[in-house]
């Protein structure tokens, strides 16, 4: 009777290590990442803080209190006012006003969504430039591939800030020279990402298989060969997101970056900058403190993404 339950226990213990694996497979992929992304408590902090600020970005016209790009709601003789001031019209000023009397919760919100814009689509075409140059510069090799290496080469020895305050010189201020500028500044870095990643995954039995197959280049390229090589260019791009929007800012602050009309977190602590030492700090200090907020949630995000997506950070 002994030696039947203990055969019995130990198939019942086979079974469940044998079933283990099965179960851990069946679990879908969004549910494992977000499993394993929610291991950082301070990600999940700065992911809902950056989407609460995005959904603050993108409706910004519902929810502020102020256009400030309205010229009509504005009242100069509201400008300069601290933080918890009342306006001429009996209305609260939280975060006070700027020296054009512009509420600045209102143009903190719009700044954010002109930075966050300028940024995520400056970053996204940039992925899709040179990630495209990076896979057919690992596919086929020879001189195709030095040539655009070389070219990746030249790019990358600059500095950004240098290239981008060259190219602002000659395209001018406006929100499209700025995106085009952060495109050119970005493009590389992607390039240079997915071709380190592609050659390793050219190398692998599936790609081989697909040429046996007699499939088109295009298809090996952007059915096979792309997906595998996303993982390390979403967390790359997830912290030039970051470094777009303070590249866009610094741009701004010196002058040379989005027109006056539309101003960004930048501009606007350009605006206040001379009015520091004058004790007006609130506003220069609360759009620092917006950019600073977006661009380490950001960071903080895209670290938690390197140790999810990587297999050999992988618990």
């Amino acid at each position: 009777m002994s030696e039947a339950t203990d055969l019995r226990d130990t198939a019942a213990i086979d079974i469940a290590v044998d079933t283990a694996p099965v179960a851990a497979r069946a679990e879908p992929p969004a549910v494992r990442f977000w499993r394993e992304f929610r291991q950082s408590p301070s990600a999940v902090v700065a992911l809902a803080l950056f989407v609460l600020i995005a959904l603050a970005a993108i409706f910004a016209p519902w929810i502020t209190p102020q256009d400030p790009y309205d010229l009509r709601q504005l009242n100069i003789l509201d400008g300069r006012l601290p933080p918890m001031s009342q306006a001429m019209d009996g209305s609260t000023y939280w975060l006070g006003t700027d020296d054009q009397g512009r509420d600045m919760l209102s143009a903190i919100i719009y700044g954010l969504r002109i930075s966050l814009g300028i940024g995520a689509m400056s970053t996204l075409i940039a992925i899709l430039i040179g990630g495209s140059l990076g896979l057919i510069a690992a596919f086929y090799g020879g001189r195709l591939e030095t040539l655009i290496m070389r070219v990746v080469d030249l790019q990358l020895s600059f500095p950004a800030i240098l290239v981008a305050l060259i190219l602002l010189a000659v395209l001018g201020r406006g929100v499209d020279k700025v995106l085009i500028a952060l495109i050119i500044v970005q493009w590389a870095y992607y390039a240079r990402t997915i071709r380190g990643q592609a050659l390793v995954e050219r190398r692998k039995e599936y790609i081989e298989a697909a040429r046996c197959l007699a499939l088109s280049d295009r298809r090996i390229l952007f059915r096979h060969l792309l997906p595998n090589c996303l993982p390390p260019v979403i967390v790359i791009g997830t912290v030039q997101v970051a470094n777009a929007i303070a590249l866009e800012a610094t741009l701004s602050f010196l002058g040379v970056g989005v027109p006056i009309t539309e101003p960004s977190l930048g501009l606007l602590i350009s605006n206040g900058y001379s009015y520091m030492l004058s004790g007006d700090y609130w506003i220069s200090f609360f759009p620092g403190l917006a950019l600073l907020v977006a661009i380490v949630a950001i960071n903080i995000v895209g670290d938690q993404l390197r140790d999810v997506l990587n297999p050999r950070l992988r618990r």
